[in-house]
């Protein structure tokens, strides 16, 4: 696999209740990437047939090894299954270079860290970050229970009293989102990962508060949407090749099937590695990554799970 990174897994260890971590280590025994809070590496499973992003959380300053935690999904289409049930101690994997789709905005002058259940990941070198600057933050991590929630056992000895609140749904302790954000004072930023009911809920609280796109911030690991719809035309520009999208195909479905290579990663319309230039038409937009302004002047769309409004698209691919 070209541009990949190989690395071997020197760990794997259980962390919590269907979690797993796993230590990953250069097989050339060089130092990996420098990578900042927030970011995530892709890991490639199964001879490439698999790839899912995966937050870092290992230390930034630690450069000789790489550590993600994985959840097994229920609904998993084989990557977390994968790693769960074949990937063992001393085994290879390609892995892609860090990324970074949940960064920290460090104008902020406080910041408001929302997590929920393995959405605790892009948190754990965000704490990291704001720590070394001294920056103002406080974490809140809602769990199912204790049993399943993961880094339980480091947060309480890595952040300040007042810094961490828990929240486990199981004894009835939830968190009260509105008055959370009502309580904030002005220039807090807001970041939350987590299930899309929690992303939604917190989103919601900080718009109806009256809060700019700017300071709400979210990674969402999963969105369910339907990527099929009506059938119409799709014309890639610079290939030259004009498609016939069925209804139920998503469009890159339609695109990969013709032969043409895209970048893509999640296909639910999260992460914004497909995100294509629209050159003609208009597009239904079904992702989570586009801002409502980004979707309403029709610049972009994700080919994974958006569609065509109308007939015929043009595209500049």
């Amino acid at each position: 696999m070209t541009d990949t990174l190989r690395v071997r897994v020197g760990r794997v260890e259980p962390l919590a209740a269907g979690i797993k971590r796993f230590t990953l280590q250069p097989c050339d025994g060089g130092a990996l990437p420098a990578f900042d809070s927030g970011s995530h590496v892709v890991v490639h499973m199964d001879g490439g047939r698999l790839r899912n992003a995966y937050s870092l959380t290992s230390s930034m300053d630690e450069p000789r090894h790489y550590q993600i935690a994985v959840r097994l999904e229920e609904a998993s289409r084989g990557g977390s299954r994968f790693m769960h049930e074949q990937v063992r101690e001393g085994d290879e994997l390609h892995i892609g270079a860090p990324g970074n789709l949940f960064s920290l905005d460090h104008g902020a002058s406080r910041h408001l860290l929302i997590a929920g259940g393995i959405g605790i990941t892009p948190f754990m070198t965000h704490i990291q970050a704001l720590a070394a600057r001294g920056a103002a933050f406080e974490l809140h991590y809602c769990f199912r229970n204790t049993q399943s929630a993961a880094f339980l056992d480091v947060l309480p000895a890595t952040l300040r009293p007042g810094q961490l609140h828990l929240y486990e749904s199981d004894n009835g302790t939830l968190l009260d989102i509105p008055a959370l954000i009502a309580a904030q004072p002005a220039g807090t930023h807001v970041y939350v990962c987590g299930p899309a009911p929690l992303n939604d809920a917190v989103v919601n609280a900080a718009r109806a508060a009256g809060w700019d796109a700017a300071r709400i911030h979210f990674e969402q690991f999963r969105n369910e949407v339907d990527a099929t719809g009506g059938a119409f035309e799709a014309v890639l520009q610079k290939s030259g090749m004009t498609l016939q999208v069925g209804a139920d195909e998503s469009l890159l479905r339609a695109i990969e099937k013709a032969g043409i290579k895209v970048d893509c990663m999640c296909r639910e319309g999260i992460c914004g590695s497909c995100e294509t230039a629209i050159v003609e038409g208009e597009a239904e937009h079904r992702d989570q990554y586009l801002s409502d302004a980004e979707k309403a002047a029709q610049k972009t769309m994700m080919l994974c799970v958006s569609r065509c409004r109308g007939q015929r698209l043009v595209l500049d691919l």
